[in-house]
């Protein structure tokens, strides 16, 4: 049987409209059929009209209406160069045109006026390469002359993702106020709260007479909880502009009694009638998971510091710390990473160590700050409010004490308070709502100690209380949702502490009898880090685990795991500006 005969066959000729082109394009060269001339300055280009009006809707407009140009031969195009005009003519004849910093102005405000709206997008994306912090301020400008939304949009993006750089731009001092106003309450300005400060001091001085008495509104739009205190009270408080504002003046002495007061709570009535304070964090804040120090692979003492980047999923190293302390503890304040004590393993006595390192990731440098009172090392450190609080360890002489002491950031001092209770030594430590809670250790004879230890920060006084339920040793604790959560500690359990109900809830266990671990809370989760667990055999094994709790679904998932086995380590969260922060 014969196929049956295809009736129809549509070919589509894949060149012909490029071929089109090419053949007027030589026309017009040699002038043939040309039927309009686009005439300026002394030059004459002629052209085809229905080329032209089928390229854009002004020549369209220009002769199928009753315009006097319809039937003219020649059209005078006012304001457009003949060069370019020229190279425009090219474009619409074959679709290509030479775009450089020379011409690009001139040649975007005659796309603009003939309405050639790809090739106006074709300059917007050339200048939009051209973007840099030392001139996207002028690009604004530009933009709004040009009246280039896409222009705009990339120009403010860049200076308000590289906000450290354009706020020292002489550009800068030269916006508005209300343009000011606009970059320093915008939620994605890529500056810390302290850069902001500056910049609108800068601002002001450029033209003091003038800009005196923009002082208290553009104070209100610096979000005072999210600067360090030391900086706030001595160096903010003092600056001349903010004394000349009792607007500003009172605000600051809002803002000290409410961070002196024994409420750790913002959402009071106190705190919501500072706005500056109660305003969210900036979307270009960004939190960090960190570990550091620890021993690694059962080895060596490690100076490793290492960060987590949950686009990539993968681990990057920071800056090594500048000597092996093995059990020395960790916490973080302000921002800023401090590592407290421990036993100094790289010398040959291994002495015990009262020094403070601290480490910021926008400089990835670490420094040394005011030492501890006494040396200690396998102690616990938590931070509140403006303070860090070391508790207990051991001592220079190896003995288990009872002493803590207090950081104040704002004065840069130490100063011991009052003892705890019961020396015990691997409690699960947190602090919340005025209070630091000490659940279980051991004592000196490694004895587990089955209490609950409070410490009221106002009061400087101890209480404690007999509790079955607390058995951990060498386990963290994290505050996640007005909870404390005690992960393991020689054992699979996960409990949480309501502090106000004195209430115990039992959480998904842990896969293994995991202890020397660390914790800590990033995007509402708990993440949990190394230790050493004991399998089934009743072996002790190194880990390099990584995983994480849900506490709405009360579930553990794998995130991967360290690049290598490590337990006394610490574990933080690091708060930073996503454009900012220091890669080694």
């Amino acid at each position: 049987m014969d196929p049956p005969a295809v009736e129809v066959f549509q070919y589509k000729d894949e060149e012909q409209s490029s071929n089109l082109l090419l053949q007027l394009n030589a026309l017009r060269r040699e002038n043939i059929l040309t039927d309009v001339s686009l005439c300026s300055d002394d030059t004459e280009i002629p052209c085809h009209r229905n080329v032209l009006v089928s390229s854009s809707p002004y020549f369209r407009a220009m002769f199928c209406s009753n315009f006097l140009e319809r039937h003219q031969a020649k059209i005078y195009l006012k304001g457009i160069a003949s060069s370019v005009l020229s190279s425009i003519i090219d474009y619409v004849y074959t679709g290509v045109i030479s775009i450089s910093i020379g011409v690009v102005l001139p040649l975007m405000q005659a796309a603009s006026m003939l309405q050639y709206g790809r090739l106006f997008e074709a300059c917007s994306g050339f200048l939009q390469e051209q973007l840099s912090p030392d001139n996207c301020l002028s690009m604004i400008r530009l933009s709004e002359i040009l009246n280039c939304n896409s222009l705009r949009a990339k120009a403010k993006e860049m200076a308000v993702r590289s906000f450290s750089d354009v706020s020292a731009s002489e550009d800068l001092r030269e916006l508005s106020l209300p343009e000011l106003m606009g970059y320093l309450e915008d939620d994605s300005l890529c500056a810390e709260e302290e850069q902001v400060f500056e910049t609108l001091v800068a601002w002001i001085h450029h033209d003091p007479l003038a800009r005196r008495g923009a002082i208290s509104d553009l104070f209100m739009k610096v979000r005072l909880r999210y600067i360090h205190p030391t900086y706030l009270f001595q160096f903010i408080a003092n600056d001349p502009l903010i004394q000349s504002s009792t607007l500003c003046t009172e605000l600051i002495e809002s803002v000290r009694r409410l961070m002196f007061s024994v409420s750790s709570k913002c959402s009071g009535d106190a705190a919501a009638e500072i706005k500056p304070w109660v305003a969210p964090r900036r979307y270009s804040y960004q939190d960090m998971l960190v570990v550091v120090g620890g021993r690694k692979n059962n080895e060596q003492t490690s100076r490793e510091t290492l960060v987590f980047d949950e686009k990539s999923g993968k681990w990057q190293w920071l800056a090594k710390l500048p000597i092996r302390l093995y059990k020395a503890s960790y916490v973080a304040l302000h921002s800023v990473l401090y590592v407290l004590g421990g036993l100094t393993t790289n010398t040959k006595h291994s002495p015990v160590s009262a020094s403070t390192y601290t480490l910021s990731l926008k400089t990835n440098q670490w420094r040394t700050a005011e030492p501890m009172l006494e040396p200690r090392f396998a102690h616990q450190s938590v931070s509140y409010l403006r303070f860090i609080f070391v508790l207990g360890g051991l001592g220079p002489d190896r003995r288990l004490t009872s002493s803590v002491e207090r950081y104040d950031s704002m004065f840069n001092q130490w100063e011991l308070v009052s003892p705890m209770p019961e020396a015990v030594l691997h409690p699960a430590v947190a602090a919340t709502n005025q209070r630091i809670y000490v659940f279980g250790g051991e004592d000196a004879m490694q004895n587990p100690v089955r209490m609950i230890q409070v410490y009221h920060t106002a009061r400087n006084m101890w209480s404690k209380m007999e509790s079955r339920t607390v058995k951990n040793v060498s386990a963290p604790a994290v505050i996640l949702d007005d909870r404390v959560y005690i992960i393991g500690g020689y054992t699979r359990r996960v409990i949480a502490y309501d502090t106000k109900a004195n209430h115990f809830v039992k959480c998904a266990n842990l896969k293994e009898r995991r202890m020397h671990h660390s914790a800590t809370v990033l995007n509402h989760k708990l993440y949990v880090t190394g230790g050493r667990c004991i399998n089934g055999h009743d072996v002790v094994e190194d880990l390099d685990n990584f995983e994480c709790y849900d506490p709405k679904a009360d579930t553990w998932t794998c995130q991967g795991a360290l690049p290598y086995k490590l337990f006394d380590h610490g574990c933080l969260t690091l708060t930073h500006i996503s454009h900012t922060w220091a890669k080694s």
